[in-house]
């Protein structure tokens, strides 16, 4: 048994957790980010759901009316002799009422809404669960799984250290979580993957644990595989192939989106992103799902393929169909294509293909809005609430409809000349009569509608004003230049040039708050030289030359159970540690 010297108490938002200092559960503390993020999404879904239901009840209530106010309309209207009764069919008034008084009418009995029900698959010290019961109103039972008895054992014990409230709210299993959704099929209302990793094989069990439009929360932290690095990686485990390109994020969350879709389609279900976001060093994905074989039908028209020009920066997207209308009944039809021609219209050189992801809308402007107000009203109950406030800003003022960016310094770059401002450039799209804006997931990322021959129309112009040095004729960027524009670009300021939060001066893209920022070592992994990136060269010295042996959250982990802590008992019998076929489940919190 540990004494009470062996553990440190790390407080998060309303929630505290006992944590060994040889660190038995995986911690890290980056999260922080990406727990509010998902407490505000989850605020704004248990407001959301109550909305809907009481729009519904009220659907039905009229309905009913109507349906009554017809029914005693056609009794009015009867013939007198038909209507007449007997003495024998007659009820006395007093019983009528009584009986119309106990008896619940059946447009009734589903008006009652349950509190939601939440599941953490990969709980590891339960912090996330804990947080989630303590501080989300309205919450039902918590749920968190986790295949490892050590993390099990601390998670049961955080959920006894944080009281009755966390006691009777928090119930923590040894279990696998893809075993464990497949045998609880639409019973959570909420669930919420976050592994070490990617979460590619979980999300086949996870769309099937979702009740009908209930909320499902992905976080995937395998960037270099989904930004392209490792393409046929990211091809066998999400079935896309990424092409490199500045948006690689915003296309790892699309590639993320299209990969839910398909696992959904298999169960007759679909699914509504509400918000879609990158922090930090992960892709973190809030999407509602839903069932209906008829919608499913859509799912090819919010797929493309990407082609990505290997000289420029210019690309384009094939959707995979399209649909056909016809009087009253929409058929669906394979798209029409290719969309572009052997060799770029713009600079001569090849495409590369990749794809298939989600083209259709990421966010939910709605939804986006009323969690940002939900953030503001609540200040102080976000630990990192200049983080998620600049996040939900950023995302609230990009243009949802337009699938990708490009960077401004990267299209100046390729002409070779100086990068026009950001404001100026942005005057120029809307001087030319189309829509621009930022992105979140890069200071300098550009959405905007206008086709290419207009992007680069604006950057010749903007290179007769700014004379470059003479490039080699077959860059490029000299291929580029070498047309002349058919549209002559006015660099004026525009109204719009800068953003509502831009001329609030708020701050939308923050530094690190301090070092290593970042991913930390996989529980289990024992640490070496390797890791300096992640921990700092004073962390990696110390633990080499035995001063500590875990440091900031990131030390290697025995696989037998930690010990208990002194004051919690714990009664249920231990069991061999659980793994699976694939990866091992070691999660973030």
């Amino acid at each position: 048994m540990a004494e009470v010297e062996d553990y440190e108490i790390i407080r998060e938002g309303e929630a505290e957790i006992l944590q060994l200092k040889e660190k038995a559960a995986f911690f890290n503390p980056v999260q922080v980010h990406n727990r509010d993020m998902s407490i505000a999404v989850l605020r704004a879904f248990v407001a959301k759901r109550k909305e809907e239901h009481e729009a519904l009840a009220n659907k039905r209530n009229k309905s009913h009316q109507e349906n009554k106010q017809s029914e005693t309309s056609v009794q009015n209207g009867e013939d007198a002799s038909t209507s007449h009764l007997d003495e024998m069919d007659v009820v006395p008034e007093k019983d009528l009422n009584q009986a119309q008084a106990t008896k619940t009418p059946s447009w009734k009995v589903t008006r009652e809404l349950k509190p939601p029900l939440v599941l953490e698959a990969l709980a590891a010290s339960g912090l996330r669960s804990l947080r989630y019961a303590r501080e989300v109103d309205g919450l039902g039972k918590v749920v968190a799984l986790d295949n490892d008895k050590a993390s099990v054992d601390c998670c049961k014990w955080n959920i006894k250290f944080n009281g009755a409230s966390s006691t009777s709210n928090v119930e923590a299993h040894l279990a696998d979580a893809r075993v464990y959704m497949l045998t609880h099929p639409k019973e959570f209302d909420v669930v919420d993957i976050d592994p070490y990793g990617a979460p590619s094989v979980f999300l086949d069990s996870a769309v099937q644990a979702v009740a009908d439009g209930g909320l499902l929360m992905c976080t995937a932290t395998d960037m270099a595989v989904l930004c392209g690095t490792n393409g046929e990686v990211c091809y066998s485990k999400y079935g896309s192939y990424p092409t490199k390109g500045k948006y690689c994020h915003e296309m790892a969350l699309r590639i993320l989106l299209a990969s839910i879709e398909s696992h959904a389609n298999r169960y007759k279900r679909y699914i509504v992103p509400v918000l879609s976001v990158f922090m930090d060093f992960y892709v973190r994905v809030f999407v509602r799902v839903f069932t209906s074989p008829s919608e499913i039908k859509n799912t090819p028209l919010k797929l493309s393929y990407i082609y990505q020009c290997v000289g420029c920066d210019s690309f384009h997207l094939q959707c995979l169909g399209r649909s056909i209308s016809k009087d009253s009944t929409v058929k669906h039809a394979p798209a029409i294509g290719p969309v572009v021609p052997q060799e770029c219209s713009d600079c001569g050189k090849k495409f590369n293909v990749g794809g298939p992801i989600w083209s259709a809308p990421i966010h939910d402007q709605d939804w986006v809005v009323s969690t940002l107000a939900g953030v503001k009203s609540m200040k102080d109950r976000y630990p990192a609430y200049d983080k998620i406030t600049s996040v939900l800003t950023t995302v609230s003022e990009e243009l949802h409809d337009i699938p990708l960016f490009f960077n401004l310094h990267n299209i100046a770059g390729t002409v070779k000349c100086t990068s026009p401002s950001l404001v100026m450039f942005r005057s120029a799209v809307l001087n030319a009569g189309y829509r621009i804006s930022g992105t979140h997931v890069h200071p300098l990322g550009v959405k905007s509608d206008a086709p290419w021959d207009v992007i680069w129309d604006i950057m010749r112009c903007w290179v007769k004003i700014h004379p470059i040095k003479e490039q080699p004729h077959d860059s490029p960027g000299t291929t580029i230049l070498s047309k002349s524009p058919t549209l002559e670009a006015d660099f004026s300021r525009a109204g719009a040039a800068l953003s509502k939060a831009q001329m609030k001066k708020v701050k939308r893209f923050l530094p690190n708050p301090e070092r290593h920022w970042g991913p930390k070592v996989r529980a289990g992994r024992k640490i070496t030289s390797k890791h300096v990136s992640l921990l700092g060269p004073e962390a990696i010295n110390s633990i080499l030359n035995g001063a500590v042996r875990h440091e900031g959250g990131n030390g290697a982990v025995t696989d037998k159970p930690a010990p208990e802590p002194e004051g919690i008992k714990e009664d249920e019998p231990s069991t061999k540690r659980q793994k699976t076929g694939d990866d091992e489940q070691a999660n973030e919190p």
